[in-house]
């Protein structure tokens, strides 16, 4: 299986010299498609939304090229970027739906935002009658892999059409999940589908990593809820954690990520991490 893309795709073929103070990083492999990443728990509020976003950003600001897919009818992911879904006239409903072209729903922010509206909620009963419905966003995707490093696909919290097209579209599925038991039950749900999808639709997609989010480490809930993941999930674990902070929710109120709102703040640095660990990794 082909790894993660080791630096931004270019046109030249010549390898660009790393900084003196930085280790060069591995050649870039043949393949210059974009690596497919869906974030995905069917449990809302485990920060997939803002795991989406900042990933990207940190992605971006390691010279990526990155589209971010809002496929939430909350449109979380569209509003954390200031756009406002109201006033959009298309959005990935038509991508799904009425098949327009990607590129008409993508909005540049500190991220490229293929943008969601709350017409998305309508897609499931809109798809209901074409055939290959769960694989409307694949279709879509392909037409624009070539433009980029990292396509980042935010979920809803269902396991519902768009959920499947999301992880039908995918190479690797990274999953927040809440330091608390109830969150963490979820996990095999998630994991009963991405069977599925594998036997029916999509057979190389897997899980890269399970990532501990808004953890609180004065608790000892948190503490035993990671030993929990730990013993269950072993090396799919990031060792990267996302501590709970304020800065997770003042950051979408001004239109932006974590990293361009508090950048030299530790929440910045934890998806700057996660980044590296990403990419060191390479897909699993």
């Amino acid at each position: 299986m082909p790894g993660v893309p080791s630096g931004p795709t270019t046109a030249s073929p010549v390898p660009v010299p790393a900084a003196p103070d930085q280790a060069p990083l591995p050649p870039a492999p043949e393949e210059k498609n974009a690596r497919v990443i869906a974030f995905a728990n069917q449990k809302g509020g485990v920060a997939k939304t803002t795991t989406t976003l900042n990933l990207a950003a940190a992605f971006v600001e390691s010279g990526y090229r990155v589209l971010c897919v809002d496929m939430d009818p909350q449109g979380n992911l569209t509003m954390s970027q200031g756009i406002d879904p109201d006033t959009l006239e298309l959005s990935m409903y038509d991508v799904l739906v009425h098949h327009i072209p990607i590129k008409q729903v993508v909005r540049r922010r500190e991220v490229d935002i293929a943008c969601a509206s709350i017409d998305l909620a309508g897609a499931e009963i809109a798809m209901s009658t074409q055939i290959g419905r769960e694989r409307s966003l694949a279709k879509a995707l392909a037409l624009v892999k070539d433009d980029y490093d990292f396509i980042c696909i935010d979920t809803p919290p269902s396991l519902g059409l768009l959920t499947i097209n999301a992880l039908t579209a995918a190479d690797k599925v990274i999953v927040p999940v809440q330091c608390e038991y109830l969150s963490m039950r979820g996990l095999v749900q998630l994991q009963n589908t991405l069977q599925m999808i594998r036997e029916n639709l999509n057979p190389d997609v897997q899980i890269e990593g399970i990532l501990p989010t808004m953890m609180d480490t004065r608790t000892l809930h948190a503490k035993e809820a990671i030993e929990i993941l730990e013993e269950n999930f072993g090396d799919r674990l990031f060792a990267s954690r996302i501590r709970k902070t304020v800065r997770f929710a003042e950051a979408p109120v001004k239109g932006m990520s974590v990293l361009k709102y508090d950048p030299d703040g530790t929440a910045a640095q934890s998806y700057r991490d996660l980044a590296k660990e990403v990419l060191s990794h390479g897909i699993r």
